[in-house]
C-alpha cells in the first residue's frame, strides 16, 4: 500500500532528508528507502548537475580511437565530433560521493553519473552536495533460465548446400533464411567492421569456430578485469560462447557466422550468480568502452524489466524509450555513430499490453525478434509496441533451434532458442552492411534492414518489419563510384565494358560484376585501380563469359582502406549462345499459388522442384524432356498432400550438368 505525502514526508524527515532534498531521491528509491533498515546498502545512480572544471581539461583525442572519430564523422552535425557527455564526470565531484561513505562501482559520463552502493546514512549525505542532482536505484535484472541445448545438428542435403561457395552445415538454414550466403559469395563477410559482443563472458574462446576469429580487446565490467571466461570470480559464459558463435563462428560443414571476417571485442556484463542481479551501469560502462575503442556494431542479448526482490521493477509503461537508463545509454550510442541491435525480449504475447525489455524500447536501437525454421514467430518473442506508439520489434531473424557451438566442448555443436540466438544473426547482418556500405549511418543502416525486410509492407507489433534479407539490404542503398563514364558495348562474342574516373585517392581496383535479375551478383572480373592520382584515368574490360538476352553489370571499387562502394548498373543485350536462367518466382511471399517461369537452351531431361529449408523434396513440377525454349509453371501448395506450412523453401532447376536454386517464401 502507498504511503500518503504526509507520511512520506514525515519518514524522510525522520531519516535525517531535509524537504527540500527529497526531491532528489527518485520515486523508486523512495519505494525502497520506506521499507529499508538502516545499514542495508543499495546500489544506485548519483547524477551531478554539470562537469565542472572537466569542460576545460579534455581532449577528445586523449579517450577516443583514430576509428572512433571516422566513425564520428558520418554523424557529426556540422563538423562537432564532440559534445557535453563526452568530457569525463567532474573527479572533485566524484571525491565528494566517497566523502560520504558511498563506494563507486562505475562512472558514465555520457549520463554524467556514477553508480555506488550506498547506506540511507549516505544517501542523507549526498543529498546535501550541491553537486548531486538526482539519486536513482540502479535497475537490477532477474535472469530467465538459461536455454536447453540440444544435440541434434540436422545436415543439409549436399544438392543444396554445396551449391554454395561456403560449406554452412547445419547453420545453413539460418543463414539462408536471412539471405546471407549470395552475400557471402560476393566476398562480403564483415571485413573492416568491429563488433561488440555484451554478454555473461565467454567461456569456451578455445572452441574451434573461434579459431579464426580476430578478438582485439576484451574486459570483465563484473569483476573488472581483462578474463572474460569462467575463472574464480563471479559469472558464468557459456550463453556468451553461443551468442558469439552465432554471429562469428567459423568452422566449414559445421558453423559460419554472417558476420565470420569482423573483428570483434568482448565485454562481460551480465552476472549469472543467482544471488546477484544483472546491473544496468555495466552495460553503460561497456559501451563507452566499447565506444572509445572505435566500435561499429553492439549485440547484445539481455532486457531490462523483471528484477529481483526488493528492488522496484520497469514496467511495461517504462517502455517509452526515456524512461530507463540503458536506454537512454543506447540511443546515445547511435547517435555517436554505433549500430545496436538488442533482443526484444523472451516475454512471448500479451494481447493488451507490450512484454520488451530495455534497451529494446529504444528509439534509435534495433530491437530482434525470434522467428523459427518455418519463418513464423517463435511463441516466446516479445511483442511491442512502446508506450509512445512505435512499432517494435524492429526485424526479425532465427531465433530457435540456431546452430551455436556447444560450450562444454572445443569441438562440438549444439542448438539453442531465444532472441538471445535472433539477436547476433541480425547483429551478423548489420555487419556485412556496413562491410558493403561503410558510409551509411547507423539510422541509414536500420532504413536499409526494415525496409528490404519480409514484412516491410506492413509492419505490426509481433513481427515487426520482419524477416532481414542481407542481399537486399546491401543494395538497398546505391553508393556511385565517382566516375566520369560508364559504358558498354557488344561484338560477336563479348561485352566490352569502358570508364573513366577523374581522380583515385585511394582506389585499389575495381571488381567487375554481372547479373541477370539485378539481384544476384557474380564476379566477371577484377582490375587494378590507379591507386592514388589526382589525374583522369581509363579502364576497359572485355566479358566473354556473358549470355544470350539482357546482362546488367555494375563496379564494386575496394579502396586501399578497405571501403567498398559500388556504380550504377547499366543493361546490355547480347545476342550469344542461349541462356540457362530460372526466374525468382511472382508473387513472393506467396498464398496458395505463384508462378514459375524459367529459360533453357539445353535439349534434354529437365526437373524442376520444390524442397523444404531441410533439403527435402515436398514437390516435381517437371521431370521431363523439353526443347529450348521458356517455360511458366504454376505452383499451388493447396494441392500439396497435407500441405505446407509458412516458411521459406527452394524450388530447384536443373537441366543436363546445370542446375540453379531459388528461394521462396510461403505465408498462411
Amino acid at each position: 500500500m502507498k504511503k500518503s505525502f504526509l507520511i512520506a514526508i514525515l519518514v524522510f524527515t525522520a531519516m535525517g532528508f531535509a524537504q527540500p532534498q527529497i526531491r532528489k531521491v527518485s520515486p523508486l528509491l523512495k519505494d525502497i528507502l520506506f521499507t529499508s533498515g538502516s545499514s542495508t546498502e543499495y546500489l544506485i545512480w548519483i547524477s551531478f548537475t554539470d562537469k565542472g572544471e572537466a569542460l576545460n581539461k579534455v581532449n577528445q583525442n586523449e579517450f577516443l580511437s583514430e576509428k572512433s572519430i571516422r566513425r564520428r564523422e558520418k554523424v557529426a552535425v556540422d563538423g562537432q565530433l564532440f559534445d557535453f557527455t563526452d568530457y569525463p564526470v567532474n573527479g572533485a565531484y566524484i571525491n565528494a560521493v566517497e566523502n560520504t561513505g558511498a563506494r563507486i562501482k562505475n562512472k558514465s559520463k555520457w549520463l554524467n553519473s556514477v553508480s555506488a552502493y550506498a547506506s540511507i546514512n549516505s544517501i542523507v549525505k549526498l543529498s546535501r552536495l550541491d553537486c548531486v542532482k538526482e539519486m536513482d536505484i540502479v535497475a537490477t535484472f532477474r535472469r530467465q533460465p538459461l536455454p536447453e541445448l540440444s544435440n541434434e545438428n540436422p545436415g543439409i542435403p549436399e544438392e543444396i548446400n554445396t551449391s554454395l561457395e561456403l560449406n554452412y552445415g547445419s547453420s545453413f538454414s539460418q543463414n539462408m533464411q536471412l539471405n546471407v550466403p549470395p552475400v557471402h559469395d560476393q566476398g562480403i563477410n564483415g571485413q573492416n567492421v568491429l563488433i561488440g559482443v555484451f554478454d555473461a563472458g565467454f567461456n569456451r574462446l578455445s572452441h574451434e569456430s573461434f579459431a579464426s576469429m580476430n578478438i582485439i580487446a576484451r574486459w570483465d565490467f563484473v569483476n573488472h578485469d581483462p578474463g572474460v571466461g569462467d575463472s574464480t570470480d563471479m559469472g558464468s559464459g557459456t550463453h556468451g560462447t553461443q551468442t558469439l558463435s552465432a554471429i562469428g563462428g567459423y568452422k566449414s560443414g559445421q558453423l559460419i557466422g554472417p558476420a565470420f571476417g569482423a573483428k570483434y571485442i568482448l565485454a562481460k556484463t551480465e552476472n549469472t550468480v543467482s544471488e546477484t542481479p544483472i546491473e544496468e551501469d555495466n552495460w553503460m560502462a561497456a559501451i563507452e568502452w566499447a565506444d572509445s575503442i572505435g566500435v561499429d556494431v553492439t549485440s547484445t542479448s539481455l532486457g531490462y524489466i523483471d528484477f529481483d526482490p526488493p528492488y522496484t521493477s520497469y514496467t511495461w509503461q517504462s517502455m517509452n524509450g526515456n524512461t530507463c537508463r540503458i536506454t537512454i545509454g543506447a540511443d546515445l550510442a547511435v547517435k555517436k555513430g554505433i549500430v545496436v541491435l538488442n533482443s526484444a525480449g523472451n516475454e512471448g504475447y500479451n494481447a493488451t499490453r507490450n512484454t520488451l525489455g530495455a534497451p529494446s524500447d529504444g528509439d534509435s536501437v534495433i530491437a530482434v525478434g525470434s522467428v523459427t525454421s518455418t519463418s513464423t514467430r517463435s511463441s516466446f518473442s516479445s511483442v511491442g509496441n512502446t508506450i509512445d506508439g512505435r512499432i517494435k520489434p524492429d526485424v526479425m531473424a532465427r531465433g530457435e533451434s540456431t546452430t551455436v557451438a556447444n560450450p562444454y566442448s572445443n569441438t562440438q555443436y549444439t542448438t539453442a532458442s531465444g532472441t538471445s540466438f535472433s539477436c547476433p544473426l541480425a547483429a551478423g547482418v548489420a555487419a556485412l552492411v556496413l562491410c558493403a556500405r561503410p558510409h551509411l549511418t547507423p539510422m541509414q543502416v536500420r532504413e536499409a534492414l526494415r525496409n528490404t525486410a519480409s514484412n516491410a509492407a506492413s509492419p505490426n507489433r509481433e513481427y515487426g518489419w520482419g524477416i532481414l534479407n542481407a542481399l537486399a539490404a546491401i543494395n538497398y542503398f546505391a553508393v556511385p563510384v565517382e566516375l566520369t563514364s560508364f559504358t558498354a558495348n557488344t561484338s560477336e562474342n563479348s561485352v566490352v565494358l569502358s570508364w573513366t574516373t577523374a581522380s583515385e585517392s585511394n582506389n585499389s581496383g575495381f571488381e567487375i560484376q554481372r547479373s541477370t535479375d539485378r539481384n544476384n551478383w557474380i564476379q566477371a572480373g577484377f582490375l587494378d585501380g590507379a591507386g592514388t592520382t589526382t589525374e583522369k584515368h581509363a579502364y576497359s574490360f572485355i566479358d566473354q563469359n556473358t549470355v544470350h538476352g539482357v546482362s546488367y553489370y555494375r563496379l564494386k571499387q575496394i579502396d586501399y582502406s578497405g571501403g567498398i562502394n559500388y556504380s550504377k548498373v547499366i543493361s546490355v543485350e547480347f545476342s550469344g549462345p542461349e541462356r540457362f536462367i530460372l526466374e525468382q518466382n511472382y508473387p513472393n511471399p506467396f498464398n496458395p499459388g505463384t508462378q514459375i517461369v524459367f529459360e533453357t537452351g539445353i535439349s534434354g531431361r529437365t526437373s524442376l522442384k520444390v524442397f523444404d529449408i531441410l533439403g527435402r523434396e515436398v514437390a516435381v513440377l517437371v521431370d521431363k524432356e523439353l526443347a529450348p525454349g521458356k517455360y511458366t509453371f504454376q505452383f499451388d501448395v493447396s494441392t500439396i498432400e497435407g500441405g505446407l506450412t509458412s516458411g521459406v523453401y527452394f524450388y530447384k532447376l536443373t537441366s543436363g550438368e546445370s542446375s540453379l536454386t531459388r528461394k521462396m517464401l510461403v505465408t498462411k
